[in-house]
């Protein structure tokens, strides 16, 4: 039975990478922010996963979804996926592990909430010492970075600025956008996720 279940997790998980890997190449700018920021619902088949299956199933999503990335699309050597699987992970670990320990819609709420928070704060942390970083050394020099968002708001005018006051608050709200998205089909996938008949 125990084999069986874990069989499926990994079926469901793959398929779910998979999913998440579309979605993440189906970007799209957000006005009044810096043109190389883009939005996407990637996070939303780990989230899913994360509450059906448990948290590491999550995190596997989180992983494999960024993999298939890089190996297909990348145009950031790997460290966009390396940030993106860390700020995905610290998202679905914490809200379903959160979730697991009492399943209900509040907790399931709060889990969100909470692992979105951490998703925004780590996300200020790996970009002010890994992807900036990379990028001006890579791609183009920080003046030009800050330049994209002091051309938005000019006080925006060093690094740990524009990261709180553009990236932060825009992390927040693309775990609360995948939450909402979850909250509102995951009573019908659920079931056909765990195997269940309903």
């Amino acid at each position: 039975m125990k084999k069986s279940f874990n069989v499926r997790g990994m079926v469901v998980m793959a398929i779910m990478s998979a999913l998440g890997f579309v979605l993440m190449i189906l970007n799209f700018p957000i006005p009044l922010m810096p043109g190389f920021i883009k939005f996407d619902f990637s996070e939303l088949p780990a989230i899913i996963t994360s509450f059906a299956l448990g948290p590491w199933y999550g995190v596997g999503v989180c992983f494999f979804k960024n993999f298939l990335h890089l190996i297909f699309n990348t145009s950031t050597s790997g460290v966009g996926e390396l940030s993106n699987f860390l700020l995905g992970s610290i998202y679905v670990l914490t809200a379903g592990y959160i979730y697991k320990r009492h399943k209900s819609f509040k907790t399931a709420v709060i889990g969100t909430v909470i692992g979105s928070v951490g998703m925004a704060i780590l996300g200020i942390i790996t970009n002010y010492f890994i992807v900036y970083p990379f990028y001006a050394k890579v791609f183009m020099p920080y003046e030009a970075i800050l330049g994209m968002y002091t051309a938005i708001l000019p006080s925006a005018d060093t690094l740990i600025k524009a990261l709180l006051i553009f990236n932060l608050p825009f992390t927040f709200a693309k775990g609360m956008a995948d939450a909402l998205i979850c909250f509102v089909c995951y009573k019908k996938l659920s079931p056909i996720l765990k195997g269940n008949k309903t």
